[in-house]
């Protein structure tokens, strides 16, 4: 990652500006806000209908689940191409490769650690370097991107239910391929909810579908939190990097000390 002297503060702190998003990567997270912000809201009015159209309206205007509908499945795709995307880039990309964060190595095990004690110290212990991504970030990702695949595979396993005779405009491929890859998630999902007077049957896929999205919600919460709290306590303008893509880290103190600057 690129580092080079930016200034320094009047607290006597060494600040370097770290690039530590690409234009890409900070994309690919707006998509994914707005299209999770839409999948949310579109998920809860197909759950429980909250709130409807005047009835003076033009017919055409009254279909309110279909647009809702519409609308879920739209963004969905777009999670399907972000998804694929950042699956790529977790192993192949130039700028940092992210699947090396979540090894079990010594080195990332205590960084791990370390990173906790300093989120439930409050700052008080900082013994690694913030200049990248640690690996608790890196591990909270991987949760984040697990639950998201969860997501897309059980709305696939519900929307391919809308051929229950195995046919479709564009083929029988279409649906026998997306049985193909979704029906597992009929059993896991029967697993999950403890279902055992009916069998495994398509209602448990929907009900952990419901649930999932109010981990996710739990999820994006703490990582806001975490963000704001990490721009306050090391005031290093974290919450700024996917923005601009970087942040001012301060050299010489707790676990930035090992820092190169410009190879000095």
């Amino acid at each position: 990652m690129e580092k080079r002297v930016e200034f320094d503060d009047k607290l006597g702190h060494k600040r370097v500006r770290v690039r530590r998003m690409t234009f890409t990567m900070r994309l690919i997270h707006w998509i994914n806000v707005v299209c999770m912000v839409v999948a949310v809201a579109t998920g809860l009015y197909i759950a429980a209908p909250y709130y409807q159209t005047f009835m003076a309206d033009d017919a055409v205007d009254k279909y309110v689940m279909a647009w809702n509908r519409w609308g879920h499945f739209i963004v969905a795709i777009i999670f399907d191409v972000t998804s694929i995307i950042v699956s790529y880039l977790f192993f192949f990309s130039r700028f940092e490769k992210h699947y090396k964060k979540i090894l079990p190595t010594k080195k990332n095990i205590v960084e791990f650690g370390e990173v906790v004690l300093n989120l439930v110290t409050l700052n008080r212990r900082k013994k690694f370097d913030s200049s990248h991504s640690d690996s608790f970030n890196s591990v909270y990702f991987i949760i984040f991107h697990a639950l998201l695949a969860w997501m897309l595979f059980t709305g696939l396993q519900l929307y391919v239910q809308i051929f229950p005779h195995g046919h479709a405009s564009i083929g029988q491929w279409w649906p026998w391929m997306l049985h193909l890859v979704t029906d597992w998630t009929v059993p896991v999902s029967n697993w999950i909810m403890g279902s055992t007077a009916t069998g495994a049957n398509v209602m448990d896929v929907r009900i952990t579908h419901h649930y999932s999205m109010w981990i996710i919600i739990i999820w994006v919460v703490f990582h806001i939190y975490y963000q704001v709290w990490r721009t306050i306590f090391w005031q290093e303008g974290d919450i700024a990097i996917v923005v601009g893509g970087s942040k001012f880290m301060k050299v010489g103190e707790d676990g930035n000390k090992e820092v190169e600057v410009d190879g000095k």
